[in-house]
């Protein structure tokens, strides 16, 4: 196909041009009555041709294939993809459930065996006309059996945005629009702060109407998983939005958007352990999965906050008291090792906290005489795994009941422990206050959900050496690089988590600011300081 050539629809009724030769909407292209086959379910030749397309069969099928499709003819379009039982309702839904009207398709060069192009259509529903541009692109493969080239069908073809098991709709909206607001009335868009796009998609669904807004019509991608919030394209018009009031801060959430910027993979929560306030979440990338509050991963040292919490209940150790930390530790066959090898003679607890020394930790897991200690740890006092009611879809937390080995590696965050910024965030506020907060970024007097509660809080001296050890960290420990731009009373605690297939190390870093408590991890960041730490300090300096 030449660049210029142009698919258009006209009048309502969809044509081809190309090369200045109209078609009309009923005209069979050349060649499309004996040579569709797109499912490769004929019987093939005799004669298979084998090898990759070339660019002549590229151009051809491409091009065929934008015909069929633009002449309102998905019958015919989807026998030239290698999957018409998928391909035909996708594009026949592009018409009558998406309500396209008229649209210009016009390809870019080809790219190997691609083809971009950009669509410039029209939609309309009830009497409501507003045009919709986007760009996508197909891939031109080789027919398994057929050997004939085909587009290679995925959702994508029709929007770049389309999923598997996901379809286009225009219609009156599932929801009414909301002007999301900050805990100062500040609003917040997507537009502004991109990272809050799927949690303002999330919110609109759940309280649109509780928020008193009346719905417009709009065209959707419609979820095939029902919990999940439609992604809106295009708003043919508006309807009154409904004014819904966050916990978020909008300073706090400019930070934390233009510091997981600095990079490729990178997530950040800040939450007030006054009262468990979402104060922001940010991903890098933006769109698409919510890593902040719904990621899964082993949070490295960062765990040692509740590790250290057991074994002082226990009465095992203290802040202050002499504690062993050899370059490594076995516990059931399975060893463990400081950073580069390091030891520290003669140390406290306090020390191989704020230093992060691993085996300090390991070695007191025998003196704790229950393997599944620190599982109870976590949910009766720091409430991971409680089902917690954000107002937003979000993992809580895992730490699972081990044994010998395994229970080991979750003293330090490795293992079956997984985490994310929201929990890590948690963590640090409640070892703060000595008292778990469910987060919530809406109030739920809202919706009268329920919030979760731990069963009980931190005796108040196990809080303050917790506290305290924190400080510690930040001051001269592992965090001092990153804390030293935080004002005020100030903590942190640094950790780094091997993940397998990775050549770096997760970076991991949580710490508090006054009434603000903060975590980030970043992918293969490194050690918790280098990479996760400035990424919470400019959080914390921001919101405190």
């Amino acid at each position: 196909m030449r660049s210029g050539a142009k698919v258009a629809m006209v009048g309502g009724v969809f044509a081809v041009v190309v090369g200045g030769v109209g078609y009309g909407a009923y005209n069979m292209l050349d060649g499309l009555s004996g040579g569709g086959g797109g499912t490769d379910s004929k019987s093939a030749p005799a004669e298979v041709k084998t090898g990759p397309v070339t660019k002549a069969e590229i151009d051809e099928a491409s091009k065929k294939f934008l015909k069929a499709w633009a002449s309102g003819d998905p019958d015919t379009a989807s026998q030239l993809t290698n999957n018409a039982a998928e391909a035909g309702p996708a594009l026949t839904g592009y018409r009558e459930s998406a309500h396209v009207t008229e649209a210009v398709i016009t390809p870019g060069p080809t790219v190997g065996s691609k083809v971009p192009y950009t669509v410039k259509a029209t939609v309309s529903f009830e009497g409501k006309s507003k045009p919709w541009s986007y760009s996508s692109e197909l891939t031109v493969v080789r027919g398994l059996t057929t050997g004939r080239p085909l587009v290679d069908w995925s959702p994508a073809v029709i929007h770049p945005d389309l999923t598997d098991g996901a379809s286009l709709k225009t219609g009156e909206a599932a929801a009414p629009s909301i002007e999301a607001v900050d805990h100062n009335g500040k609003v917040l868009t997507k537009e502004k702060y991109p990272s809050l796009g799927p949690i303002l998609d999330t919110l609109r669904q759940k309280y649109g109407e509780k928020a008193g807004g009346t719905a417009g019509v709009e065209t959707w991608i419609e979820s095939p998983d029902a919990g999940s919030p439609g992604k809106t394209l295009l708003t043919l018009t508006k309807g009154r939005p409904g004014k819904l009031q966050t916990t978020l801060d909008a300073d706090a959430q400019a930070a934390a958007e233009l510091a997981v910027k600095k990079f490729s993979q990178a997530s950040v929560v800040a939450v007030r352990p006054s009262t468990g306030a979402i104060r922001a979440v940010a991903n890098n990338p933006a769109t698409g999965f919510n890593a902040a509050m719904q990621g899964t991963q082993a949070p490295g040292s960062t765990m040692k906050i509740v590790t250290a919490a057991m074994l002082i209940e226990k009465g095992l150790t203290s802040a202050d008291r002499k504690i062993e930390c050899p370059p490594t530790a076995t516990y059931y066959g399975r060893t463990f090792k400081n950073l580069d090898g390091f030891s520290i003679p003669d140390g406290t607890l306090t020390t191989s906290f704020a230093r992060s020394c691993n085996t300090a930790f390991i070695k007191l897991i025998d003196d704790a005489k229950d393997d599944a200690a620190l599982a109870k740890e976590a949910r009766d006092v720091f409430g991971i795994g409680l089902n917690w009611q954000t107002g937003v879809v979000t993992f809580d937390g895992k730490v699972p009941e081990e044994t010998r080995g395994e229970a080991a590696a979750q003293y330090i965050g490795q293992g079956t422990v997984q985490m994310n910024a929201l929990n890590m965030a948690s963590i640090t506020a409640t070892a703060r206050t000595g008292t778990f907060r469910q987060p919530i970024i809406v109030s739920p007097e809202l919706d009268g959900r329920p919030i979760a509660t731990a069963s009980r809080s931190l005796p108040g001296s196990v809080s303050q050496q917790l506290t305290n050890m924190m400080r510690q960290t930040a001051g001269w420990g592992t965090g001092r690089a990153a804390m030293a731009s935080v004002g005020g009373d100030k903590g942190a605690k640094t950790g780094s988590a091997e993940v397998d297939g990775q050549a770096t190390s997760n970076s991991w870093f949580t710490g508090f600011s006054n009434d603000l408590a903060a975590a980030a991890v970043v992918q293969s960041g490194g050690h918790g300081g280098d990479a996760a730490g400035p990424v919470v300090a400019a959080v914390l300096r921001a919101g405190s």
